[in-house]
């Protein structure tokens, strides 16, 4: 299975970050977001993870990121660092992939950002949409920025502290207006 995550921030002690997603300190916050993403995530599951890994404590936050499971594939945020994006890249079971990939699933263009990105496409097929999906802004909106582009926030603030799955992702946007043409994940 596939899932998504951006900004973790593992290490982050300032209570925007964790009282946001309500928390009442750092130590709790890292310790559900792990929590979570265990109880979900198995061995075999690939994660795909949009940068903002951790903040402040590299230590901790590598600790954090050892006791996640799966295969985790990182795209890198404006707080991963050059020696954060090299103590990440030699983890077990990380690829780094870089600053944005595109992923095609089920015959789906998915543009992998940390950033919200117009992907520019309006094909009149919307099955054929490039979706952007990304994270960056920790809205509790996975859909805050649908009226500019085809675009889809993976943030733990609107996922409940969790990875989300791809088939989550297309079902959700299956109740958007104008998404008609999104084929069945099960195709």
């Amino acid at each position: 299975m596939i899932y998504f995550i951006s900004d973790l921030h593992f290490g982050h002690d300032k209570d925007f970050i964790y009282r946001s997603r309500g928390f009442n300190s750092v130590t709790e916050h890292d310790s559900a977001l792990i929590s979570n993403w265990n109880s979900i995530i198995g061995e075999d599951d690939v994660v795909y993870v949009l940068g903002d890994i951790m903040l402040k404590d590299n230590e901790n936050g590598m600790r954090c990121w050892d006791f996640l499971s799966g295969h985790k594939k990182v795209i890198w945020g404006n707080h991963d660092s050059a020696p954060r994006m090299e103590l990440i890249s030699s983890a077990r079971n990380t690829e780094a992939i870089g600053f944005a990939s595109l992923l095609t699933y089920r015959g789906h263009s998915l543009y992998l950002s940390h950033y919200p990105t117009l992907t520019g496409n309006y094909d009149d097929d919307n099955s054929k949409r490039v979706i952007n999906i990304c994270g960056h802004t920790h809205t509790k909106d996975r859909f805050a920025d649908i009226d500019k582009g085809w675009i889809y926030h993976v943030e733990p603030d609107c996922h409940d502290n969790r990875p989300v799955s791809i088939e989550e992702i297309l079902d959700d946007l299956k109740c958007i207006n104008g998404w008609e043409g999104l084929r069945n994940v099960s195709e």
